[in-house]
């Protein structure tokens, strides 16, 4: 099933088509963080005795695919930075507060591909936020 294009996650048609493509069998995942970490989207890790240390993002998988999520997440939080975005998500607001745009942006595209995975194994369609009124996106 293809996932939809939304414009509130930065998955446009291309991005949407992409998953599909070249992503392998969503079932092949025990969860969306498996799925995301093949994709490249998570931090290595080098933990050890219990204090976790995260690395650089691992870049592993799919340039293409990956490269999409991002520039999608970078579009979205162009968006939100100009003030178009008015109701940007809490947790968006508050890490642009934290950290950089580039980084903000990969975890953004993190949380899509995680998204995109869960839509894809379960057949759901987008709901976006289920406390706003209108559907925020054409399935």
């Amino acid at each position: 099933m293809l996932p939809p294009a939304c414009s509130d996650t930065g998955v446009g048609p291309i991005g949407a088509v992409l998953l599909v493509m070249k992503a392998p069998a969503p079932k092949q995942f025990a969860s969306g963080r498996q799925f995301a970490a093949w994709m490249g989207l998570t931090p290595r890790d080098h933990s050890t005795a219990g204090k976790v240390r995260l690395g650089v993002i691992t870049r592993a998988g799919d340039e293409v695919l990956r490269k999409t999520l991002v520039l999608g997440a970078t579009a979205l939080l162009r968006h939100v930075r100009v003030g178009r975005g008015k109701n940007g998500s809490p947790w968006l607001m508050e890490l642009l507060k934290r950290k950089a745009p580039k980084l903000v942006a990969v975890a953004l595209a993190n949380k899509v591909a995680r998204i995109a995975w869960k839509m894809m194994v379960t057949g759901e369609a987008y709901r976006g936020n289920a406390t706003r009124s209108a559907p925020a996106c054409a399935a």
